[in-house]
């Protein structure tokens, strides 16, 4: 079924619109390597407890339905394909089409354009579950989501109705334009200019680390159109002015491209601003505090998934004459990664929470998780290698693309330095994070 029957999941077909929603692929032909880790998606070996799906309590059947549907979509179409896209850095669009049908490519916008309505913790379930098949490809729809999620916010009724039919089907992708060459964390400081003329902007500038540029049709834009007035602009591909850098070479997120995006003299028209000129600050924040909770989701579902491939590695592994999982140590160390995935996830979860519910605390609860979240979740990946000893390192197996993949989700969406900056500014206001009712307020 498609997104326009899809927005269903709010009204009272919910549950049997869920039902339909659940992905019946094919496995493709598989090396030896992902046939040995594909069970792993969505089942957790035969011993009972799984990584992927071991901390549920508390979510309900239609929650859980959802995230059984993206774990289906995970490993009948990204994981087997996902170290092929990774070595010849192949951007996956049929397969995003694929996710796009169930609803993934529009999940918290409105049902009026082919959106689900969904909250941000349907979100995070959704993200985890495909990273758990390809991080690379779960990452990039959680920055088309954003994409669609600030044109329907912010977005005259001209404007949902122009693009987000396309966003919700993948017929059109997003990329979120913020950081520059010389504004990355200082992202006020960007130099990027849309001036007015006539009844049109003309861009001037540059954005980098733009996933999706020069594949992308829309570009959500960020840049000046006053000495302190930063607004958002939407700029469609084919612009004339509009250009792209050569695509990066990059460590990770090899199923997706990166490149600069540039204006020279890009003439827009002022029909394509988002919301209020000089709102485009507070767009970008807004979005950035769903996207934390969307990569750090993304995080989970790969370190969930090398922890699933880890566990069976070492009960099968011998050494000294008994398998590796017989060795105290990495006992220990399992249990420390099992315990750090878990408290990760109700963090990430718990922001969720925050955000969908409007907590005045949802900012912080963000940034807090995205912090714990990128930090627990990279080191358990790259102890996972550790723990496969030089097979860790092959590309037969997934760990050194966990690894790759996952040490990006430290530095965007804000640094981690960033977030504990955000975290420490809300700790030392007056009103501190966490307060106690005075006795006058009982």
């Amino acid at each position: 079924m498609g997104t326009k029957d899809l927005h269903l999941i709010s009204t009272h077909h919910k549950s049997l619109v869920l039902q339909q929603m659940l992905f019946k692929g094919t496995t493709a032909a598989l090396s030896g390597a992902t046939r040995r880790t594909l069970k792993l998606v969505s089942g957790g070996g035969q011993r009972g407890h799984s990584f992927i799906t071991g901390d549920n309590f508390g979510l309900t059947e239609d929650q859980l339905t959802i995230q059984k549907s993206a774990l289906d979509f995970a490993k009948s179409r990204l994981l087997p394909n996902a170290a092929e896209w990774d070595r010849k850095e192949i951007f996956p669009i049929a397969e995003m089409k694929e996710a796009a049908a169930l609803g993934f490519a529009a999940i918290y916008t409105k049902a009026e354009h082919g959106g689900c309505e969904l909250g941000r913790l349907e979100a995070s379930l959704v993200f985890e579950a495909l990273a758990t098949g390809c991080v690379s490809t779960s990452a990039y729809l959680s920055i088309h989501n954003m994409c669609s999620w600030m044109i329907d916010s912010f977005g005259s009724n001209e404007q949902r109705a122009k693009w987000l039919p396309g966003l919700s089907k993948f017929d059109l992708i997003a990329s979120y334009c913020l950081t520059e060459p010389n504004s990355g964390s200082d992202s006020a400081a960007m130099q990027t200019q849309a001036k007015r003329d006539g009844g049109d902007f003309v861009l001037n500038g540059s954005k980098c680390f733009i996933s999706g540029g020069s594949v992308s049709d829309l570009y959500v834009v960020m840049c000046k159109t006053g000495e302190k007035e930063i607004s958002t602009i939407v700029v469609e591909k084919g612009t004339k002015g509009l250009s792209f850098g050569k695509k990066e070479e990059k460590m990770g997120w090899r199923s997706q491209p990166t490149t600069m995006v540039i204006f020279d003299d890009c003439r827009v028209p002022q029909a394509n601003l988002l919301g209020k000129a000089g709102d485009g600050f507070k767009f970008a924040m807004k979005g950035l505090d769903g996207g934390r909770i969307n990569i750090a989701s993304c995080s989970l579902g790969g370190a969930a998934f090398g922890l699933e491939t880890t566990r069976e590695y070492i009960q099968t592994r011998k050494q000294f004459k008994k398998p590796l999982a017989d060795h105290q140590y990495l006992q220990y160390k399992l249990a420390d990664m099992a315990t750090d995935l878990s408290a990760s996830r109700a963090m990430v979860r718990r922001a969720a929470q925050l955000l969908d519910a409007g907590d005045p605390q949802h900012t912080v609860g963000a940034a807090m998780a995205k912090r714990f979240a990128t930090d627990k979740c990279f080191d358990i990946v790259n102890y996972c290698l550790q723990m496969h000893g030089g097979y860790g390192y092959l590309n037969e197996y997934p760990l050194e693309r966990l690894v790759r993949d996952l040490r990006v989700h430290q530095i965007l969406e804000g640094t981690n330095e960033i977030m504990r900056l955000i975290i420490s500014r809300r700790l030392l206001k007056p009103c501190l994070l966490y307060t106690s009712p005075s006795p006058r307020d009982s």
